[in-house]
């Protein structure tokens, strides 16, 4: 599951409950994106994540907290169209 994001990845947080080892509330607020610094390969506690994501809020976080948001898509762009610019001919 760790293979399915990496550093630089949109995740959003669908899991803002205690902290499962701690008990202590989290600072990560449900349904906000976070980005992620890092990816931590570790077997979290809980049994349901193999990596912690750093996203850049306290230490590290367990990865079934978040979901992996898609890339965002290139959108086009409408350019401004150039006209060739018209010369006199001076005799």
């Amino acid at each position: 599951m760790s293979d399915a994001v990496g550093p630089g990845d949109l995740v959003l947080c669908v899991n803002a409950a205690p902290n499962h080892v701690t008990g202590r509330p989290v600072p990560l607020q449900a349904g906000e994106t976070y980005r992620v610094m890092g990816v931590m390969e570790f077997a979290c506690p809980c049994g349901r994540s193999d990596a912690l994501l750093d996203v850049g809020v306290d230490f590290a976080w367990c990865q079934s907290r978040f979901r992996r948001l898609p890339k965002p898509k290139a959108q086009a762009r409408t350019r401004k169209a150039s006209a060739p610019r018209e010369k006199e001919t001076i005799r």
